[in-house]
């Protein structure tokens, strides 16, 4: 898996390339804290090139939720391929989490 790191604005877009799955939670998740240590609490996920997603990579935005929450942020996804969506689906995820079609979309979310 490989994140690419975009800011515009006050929103930082993440490009997630790859397979999000146990053995690249850990990258994951450090991205993610890097962000809330630095203030950058509101963004986007770029899902387009996402080609699978295990319950683990799942697992590593829910733990975030919180944290962005607690700090007045959030963060969306949008761009998903269905078979990641369908993850999202089928564990409920997708009433917790804002999953869009596009990126303007996700951008309206702030």
């Amino acid at each position: 898996m490989e994140v690419t790191q975009v800011i515009e604005a006050s929103i930082v877009k993440l490009e997630i390339n790859g397979e999000l799955d146990a053995s690249t939670t850990i990258e994951m998740d450090t991205v993610l804290k890097t962000l809330l240590e630095e203030g950058s609490v509101n963004i986007i996920f770029d899902c387009t090139n996402l080609s699978y997603i295990s319950s683990a990579g799942v697992g590593v935005f829910i733990s975030f939720v919180d944290d962005f929450k607690d700090k007045g942020g959030n963060f969306g996804f949008y761009n998903m391929q269905e078979n990641v969506h369908q993850v999202f689906t089928m564990l409920g995820l997708d009433g917790i989490l804002s999953i869009v079609a596009g990126e303007e979309e996700a951008k309206a979310m702030f």
